[in-house]
Formats: C-alpha cells, structure tokens, sequence
C-alpha cells in the first residue's frame, strides 16, 4: 500500500478495533476501483492500468476482506456477544450474514472480472451481472460499515475489558502471520 504524505499511520496491533476502521477504509478503496472499471470500461477491453488496479482489488479481498471477516467473527463478535449476554445486538447476526451475501458477491465479481480479462471481451449480460453486483457490494459494504462503526465497534470499545482487547490484537496479528 503506497504511503500517503500527511496521512494518519494505521492503528497497531494495541488497537485492533482501528486497525478494524483501517480496514474498513482500504475496503471502500478497492471496492471503489472494482466499482469504477466496471462502470468505465464497460463495452471494450481493460487497459493495462485497469487490468493492475483490478487485479490488486481482488487479490486484497482474497486475502485481507477474508481475514477482516475473521478478524471481526472470530475474534470481536464472540466477545462482544459474551459481553453482552442475553442482550446480545442482532446487529452482530446480521452482519453475519451480509459476511456471507459479501463473500457470494465477491466470487460473482472476481469470476466476471477473471473472464473479462483472458478474453478481453464482455457480452451484455457479463456486463450487466458485473455491474450489478459491485454495486450490490458497495451497497451491502456501506450499510455494514456504518453499523459498525456506529453501533457495534463503540459496544466493543465501551464493553470489553483491556485483557479481550489485547487478546483480539493478539489473535489479529496471529492471523498476519
């Protein structure tokens, strides 16, 4: 990842709810590319540049948007919802699940984009099942992000103990490992 001038570093292994928001930022960043070439490129072949670019969204969900999705049902949700005990949020489940819907998407999207580009071609109905599903994604991915960041994530950090805090750190840097 290029590093920006005047930019705020990404949170450590000490704050793994950031590093959670970091990743929420650099999902909103590919998600974007993967939205905008298959917008603009719609109708003809991928230049180089869009080709690179796609290629390095998918292969950031690949690795880094499974592992987020661990980081939060493995190491956060479970947490949380013990916190919580019988008040658990539904928010968590259905965050769950637009995990799943995430992932069914993220599949549709890469095998669309994998074809597009060893033929360098896309037919209408390619087209159409590529743009609707990164738009479904940036729309699940919105809706998921806000809940959060505005619900889920301020639970955790008011709820949970500095001992579960640097348990997760320490389960999110295992899993970078």
């Amino acid at each position: 990842m290029a590093v920006q001038i005047g930019a705020k570093p990404d949170s450590g292994f000490d704050d793994p709810i950031g590093m959670l928001k970091d990743c929420h930022r650099r999902i909103e960043r590919f998600l974007h590319i993967l939205c905008v070439v298959a917008n603009s490129a719609a109708g003809r072949a991928l230049t180089e540049v869009e080709t690179s670019a796609v290629q390095s969204a998918l292969q950031y969900f690949r690795t880094g948007g499974q592992r987020h999705t661990a980081d939060e049902e493995e190491s956060l949700f479970p947490r949380l919802r013990a916190a919580l005990g019988a008040g658990s949020l539904e928010e968590i489940r259905t965050l769950e699940d637009g995990h799943r819907s995430a992932n069914n998407l993220h599949q549709t999207v890469e095998a669309l984009y994998l074809a597009w580009m060893a033929s360098g071609v896309q037919n209408a109905e390619q087209t159409e099942r590529l743009e609707s599903a990164t738009e479904q994604l940036r729309q699940l991915y919105q809706a998921d992000i806000e809940v959060e960041e505005r619900i889920v994530f301020p639970q955790a950090e008011e709820l949970l103990d500095r001992q579960a805090i640097a348990s997760i750190g320490e389960e999110l840097r295992a899993r970078r490992q």
